[in-house]
């Protein structure tokens, strides 16, 4: 089927990933899993995948699309949800130079997935580049509704940068986490506008010793009964080349802090070498998922907790195959949407192929950044009760 120039096409069981490969990740997952479920009462022991069931052979929104006017680099994370019926698209605007410094947060909203309307700019970075603005580049909005205040709250990061050296990447580092609150009350306050409320989460002397000169990287907190929780990232980037990308968790007793670090659990055993933006659902059976950027390629990751706290070990969902391959690089997954009876859509950004183009000498590619969309489904697969 074809709709403005992007053609979607319908794929089987035959597009999971090897079973050898999933039934191995899902039994690390059972093993994490069970020790909840057993405390928690008698229930099945059960094994979970995603798998992808249509693709779409090109992006959705480019700097090609109308409202994209002057956006240099394209779209990079963020996250989308649905509110009555329309998708709330919230994402990074690499607008112009220094690439990945000067940025914009936007606001989106689309009624089919397929075709956008950018409504606001809801925050814009100075772009400045000798290292003294810690808004220089801002990343990553995130907008988390808070029930006790009726509120939207949104996340995202604030780095400095400066030019890279030999032995360190600069472009964005010392990453903090602010918290912005929207002045519309109630679950229609989404498009804000927001007012800065502080920020949250930074390095510093409580800081692991597993969190570098990249700071923090990313923030989302999702809540587990009366306490929230959040997964964050960083990365040693004081030295080139930067040979691990890793998470942690953070808890909080209310949505606005404080947060401390659950450095008796950090960092979480996820993935071995990169785990980067990672963005949290709560299935309706109480099990969380989360997705993830990964350097599989043309993939994403995701990973299973039963109790919010305790992940099981990464699996990754290839996004783009044979015709549906439009991209150089698949970055970072958007979160999940439910669709109801277990199915889901799952944006993502992704870096467009073009002619000619190589990435620079730190392996990052400057075609410009879209965003593509796979429906998937949750597949469960009911194993023999492990209790007596």
């Amino acid at each position: 089927m074809l709709h403005d120039g992007i053609v979607e096409y319908n794929l089987g069981v035959a597009a999971t990933p090897r079973f050898g490969d999933v039934f191995r990740s899902l039994l690390l997952a059972c093993v994490f899993c069970f020790s909840f479920w057993a405390m928690s009462g008698p229930v099945a022991t059960q094994t979970s995948e995603l798998v992808v069931t249509k693709r779409f052979e090109g992006a959705v929104l480019t700097i090609r699309s109308a409202g994209a006017e002057g956006n240099k680099y394209g779209f990079e994370g963020g996250r989308v949800l649905k509110l009555n019926g329309t998708y709330h698209l919230f994402t990074s605007e690499m607008v112009g130079d220094p690439h990945w410094v000067k940025m914009k947060l936007a606001h989106w909203t689309s009624q089919d997935r397929l075709h956008w309307t950018r409504v606001a700019t809801l925050a814009e970075s100075s772009g400045e580049f000798s290292g003294k603005d810690p808004r220089a580049a801002l990343w990553s909005p995130l907008p988390v509704y808070d029930p006790a205040d009726n509120r939207w709250n949104l996340f995202y990061v604030a780095y400095q940068a400066a030019p890279d050296t030999p032995h360190e990447w600069l472009t964005n580092h010392e990453g903090r986490i602010w918290r912005a609150v929207s002045n519309t009350p109630g679950v229609d306050g989404i498009g804000g506008p927001y007012s800065d409320a502080g920020v949250i989460l930074q390095r510093g002397r409580d800081s692991d010793a597993w969190e570098g000169l990249q700071g923090t990287d990313s923030f989302f907190p999702y809540q587990v009964g009366g306490r929230w929780y959040a997964l964050y990232g960083s990365a040693h980037t004081e030295k080139i080349p930067i040979s691990l990308w890793q998470v942690g968790l953070a808890k909080a007793p209310d949505l606005s802090g404080p947060w401390v670090r659950c450095t008796d659990q950090n960092p979480l055993t996820v993935e071995k070498r990169f785990i980067e933006n990672p963005i949290v659902t709560k299935l309706e059976d109480g099990t969380y998922v989360a997705v993830y950027d990964t350097d599989a390629p043309n993939a994403i990751g995701y990973t299973f907790s039963g109790d919010g706290v305790h992940w099981s070990a990464g699996q990754h969902l290839p996004v783009q195959e044979g015709r549906g391959v439009w991209a150089t690089e698949v970055r970072t997954p958007l979160g999940l949407i439910s669709e109801g009876k277990n199915s889901f859509t799952l944006f993502y950004t992704a870096n467009e192929k073009v002619s000619g183009m190589q990435p620079d000498g730190n392996g990052v590619n400057t075609t410009p950044g879209s965003m593509g969309l796979v429906e998937v489904q949750l597949k469960k697969k009911e194993v023999a009760n492990l209790r007596p």
